[in-house]
This record gives structure tokens, sequence and C-alpha cells, in this order.
């Protein structure tokens, strides 16, 4: 189950008209935890934006050799590379992208992992449905940053991806939905996993438009709100100045090994 039902209210953090830069964007998520997990309680948050050309390395990614002529290749193709907290492997998404941070306190430190994951995916399939997506909830074979999770169109290709990361006091899940233009996004990807050396099948990249022609990110933030609504109250927020703060002091934690720009 997702912990958001029984009308438990949400903060709407709509970020969208926003351009901030990739690393204060990848900063936000874990400052917005932090702040939630040390307020304890039963807060949520959740936080929509439209990121800039981002290439988002995992750990596991910036401990590779390859790392540096990676983060190169990101840059070469126009998106800046970052080191994200959760997540097995590099992802790519831009503008034409949705993306979520969603935090919550859990003072009981339930951990419910698989279950989140599976909550949250029904209502991001749903949310999508509903937009004229054919999606559905489950793996691609060779799709990049694979995991058990994803959503996917039925025809190979994965829409969205998702993370976690657990603290103590709460937790974040995370999401990455490409909307539209998913051709820079499998570009820079075969020469970012070629530098890793890492094996994947390109033409799993894939977007929610090439199910539902003419959607737009504005189409998907609404109906991603609307299927938050069905099951909880959404309060519009604003972003807290301390965890703006607090995120610029985060930034260089998330610069990737070797990346000299």
């Amino acid at each position: 189950m997702v912990d958001i039902d029984d009308g438990k209210l949400i903060t709407l953090l709509d970020d969208t008209a926003q351009q901030r830069a990739p690393l204060l964007d990848i900063a936000l998520g874990p400052a917005l935890l932090s702040a939630v997990a040390a307020g304890g309680g039963s807060e949520q948050q959740l936080r929509l934006y439209r990121p800039g050309p981002t290439l988002a390395f995992s750990g596991r990614d910036c401990a590779t050799e390859g790392i540096a002529a990676a983060a190169a290749a990101a840059r070469a193709a126009g998106f800046e590379p970052v080191r994200r907290g959760p997540g097995g492997r590099a992802a790519g998404y831009h503008r034409a992208s949705l993306c979520l941070d969603h935090v919550a306190a859990d003072p009981h430190e339930r951990t419910e992992i698989r279950a989140r994951f599976t909550g949250f995916g029904e209502l991001l399939v749903e949310a999508l449905r509903a937009v004229g997506a054919d999606a559905r909830l489950g793996p691609v074979p060779g799709e990049y940053c694979p995991g058990e999770f994803s959503i996917n169109d039925g025809h190979g290709h994965k829409l969205v991806g998702t993370a976690q990361r657990l603290v103590r006091g709460g937790w974040l899940f995370g999401t990455v939905i490409l909307v539209t233009d998913p051709e820079p996004v499998r570009s820079v990807l075969v020469q970012v996993y070629r530098a890793l050396g890492l094996d994947w099948d390109p033409s799993t990249v894939g977007a929610v438009s090439d199910t539902a022609p003419g959607v737009t990110v504005a189409d998907v933030a609404a109906s991603v709100r609307a299927a938050y609504a069905r099951r909880g109250e959404l309060v519009p927020g604003e972003l807290p100045d301390g965890v703006l703060t607090d995120a610029a002091g985060r930034a260089d934690r998330h610069r990737v090994p070797g990346d000299w720009a």
C-alpha cells in the first residue's frame, strides 16, 4: 500500500515553473527529507519539478573506472552530470520530463520498501493511463537503470524510473517520468553506458508521448496531482528558504568524480 490514504495531508510543492541548476535540483530531495525527518510527526511533502538536461549517476556508477569519461560524454551532449542518492545506474532526463520527490516523516522507521514501490507504481500507472498512455508496472529487458518496478508501455519501452532513500526518521521516493522527446536521452545514454562498460538496449528508451500523442508535461503533472488527490488531501505550499539554503550547501556532495567542468 501507499501510506497516503485516509485523507492524509500532503504539502504540494509545485516547482515546475522554476528552472534550477541540476546540482541544486538533485540536492533538494535530500534536503527536504532531512527537514521532514528531523521534524518527526507524520508530515509528507510532494515536490514536482521539470529538470534541466541532467545525467544522474549512482554511487555505484561513481565508483566505476569509466566515470570521468562518462561524465565528459554527458557534458558533450549538453547534460550536466550529477551524483544522486537513491538509484542503481545512470539515468538521463531533461525539460520534457517530470520529476517527483515525495518525502515523509516516519518516526517508527518502518521499511515497507517493496510496498512503497508497488503502491507508488500503481499510482503512477493510473496517472499515465488517465492521459492515454498504455502504462504498466514492471521491468523491460535490457532497460537503462534496470529496476523491478519500472513503468513501461507494454511495447518494450521504459517510461518511468523510481528509487527510494531511507534515513533515520523518514523516507524519500523519487520518480522520473520521460514525457516527450526521448531521442536526446537515448543518444546520451549510448555514450555514457559505453564509457561505464554497461550492456543495455538503447531501443528501450521511451516516452509517455509514444502511446499518448500530444501529451505535455503539464498534462502529466495535472494527472499525477489528481491521482494523489484521490488518496489524500493536497495542500499547496512553498519551498522553505531554509531547505533551499540547505540544498545549496549540499550541492558539492552531488558532484561526479572526475567531472572538472
